[in-house]
């Protein structure tokens, strides 16, 4: 499967429109599908390439301990 098969793929699978999307409409499925995908591969490879986010990555010993609520 080449990458270009493959991006193909993704669009196909994500072109089906979710229940709030269908009830919203739209013009081009699968327009919208690799615009979203291709954001998506964006984000994922630059961090900060959405300017207003931030993701942190933690390990579970650098968080919080829980506190239990008294009784």
């Amino acid at each position: 499967m080449t990458i270009e098969q493959s991006d193909q793929d993704r669009v196909e699978s994500r072109a089906h429109l979710l229940p709030e999307e269908a009830a919203v409409g739209s013009d081009d499925p699968q327009a919208q599908a690799a615009a979203i995908l291709a954001e998506s591969d964006m984000r994922t490879e630059d961090q900060n390439a959405a300017p207003d986010t931030v993701l942190e990555r933690r390990t579970s010993d650098q968080t919080v301990a829980a506190v239990e609520p008294p009784d």
